[in-house]
């Protein structure tokens, strides 16, 4: 590792194999904590290759526990976080809305590192229990028609760096891998990105496979489809600059989709959201999400339609149904 600091220190880049190889070695605990430190405080302070994540990812569905949900043609719904924006949960919401439209999710998640309250943060305070079964899992996505993935369970690997990513408590490239190492690998993905440089990272890495995706990203920063200007839609065939008047929705200011200061509060956001008691711009900020994600598993819809639909789960209370089934399984 020290050879490898070296080289980093003078702004040399790692090749796809060696970003693999350093990977597999911290999952295996190759390496002590301060060097792990140093590793990713590097890339906190530079940009990250396309050679570099892809190795990084590719170390890390090599370390995975897989679980095969292909019969069910899931979608993941999922930001890289830390956008430092501490919004509320989003994405994480507009996957029930998802399911409730007919779309199955096997979402991958865990708790916030540069954030108070993600995913696993809200579900696991919300009743939902977390599983690595495949039997349990199928259940749940066949029911509910949403599973959720809590990442430690399916990368226990990365044991060796969770302590390392919660003490620096910001963002690193683990943020960027999130969303690409589903353990369901399913073909389906909306992905929200926090900057332009890291959509265009995934677009490419996307475009590389034969997932049907679209990565997003708010130009004013947000790792989602924020309403709060315009934003970035890059799928396999096409890259959009999108207003929010394009999804038939309004403009949103910062304020109004700002989180709660402890996980109760974000767990009554969420709750008021399913339940159809939310603010409208909490309610507009799901149903921006959530119409994007049906739009990327069929594109045969326009995006106005895509909305209607998400708005159609979640005024019925099917959304909700979804999630209660969850939680029972």
């Amino acid at each position: 590792m020290k050879k490898i600091l070296s080289d980093l220190f003078e702004y040399k880049v790692l090749t796809k194999e060696q970003a693999k190889e350093i990977l597999i070695g911290i999952g295996t605990g190759k390496y002590s904590n301060s060097e792990i430190a140093s590793f990713l405080t590097i890339y906190a302070m530079r940009s990250i290759t396309v050679q570099e994540l892809e190795g990084f990812r590719d170390g890390l569905l090599d370390l995975c526990l897989r679980v095969d949900l292909s019969a069910y043609d899931p979608i993941d719904v999922c930001g890289t976080g830390g956008d430092g924006k501490d919004t509320f949960n989003i994405s994480t919401l507009s996957c029930f809305v998802v399911a409730g439209a007919g779309q199955r999710v096997a979402k991958h998640g865990n708790h916030g590192v540069s954030s108070l309250c993600g995913s696993s943060t809200i579900l696991e305070y919300l009743g939902v229990k977390f599983t690595n079964e495949s039997d349990r899992l199928e259940r749940q996505i066949a029911e509910a028609g949403v599973c959720f993935l809590h990442a430690p369970l399916f990368h226990p690997a990365m044991k060796n760096v969770g302590p390392v990513r919660r003490e620096l408590g910001v963002k690193t490239f683990f943020n960027m891998l999130g969303p690409m190492v589903n353990p369901a690998s399913p073909q389906k993905q909306l992905v929200g990105v926090f900057s332009l440089e890291l959509a265009r990272l995934f677009a490419y890495l996307y475009q590389q496979t034969n997932k049907s995706f679209l990565v997003v990203h708010s130009l004013d920063g947000y790792d989602e489809v924020s309403l709060t200007g315009a934003f970035k839609a890059i799928g396999p065939h096409s890259e959009q600059l999108l207003t929010p008047a394009n999804l038939g929705l309004e403009t949103l200011a910062a304020s109004q989709l700002h989180g709660g200061a402890t996980v109760a509060d974000s767990a009554a956001i969420f709750m008021n959201v399913l339940n159809d008691r939310a603010t409208s711009a909490q309610k507009q900020a799901v149903l921006a999400n959530a119409g994007m994600a049906l739009y990327c598993a069929n594109p045969m819809l326009s995006l106005v339609e895509a909305v209607a639909k998400a708005r159609e789960s979640l005024e019925s209370k099917r959304a909700l149904d979804c999630f209660n089934k969850l939680t029972s399984i």
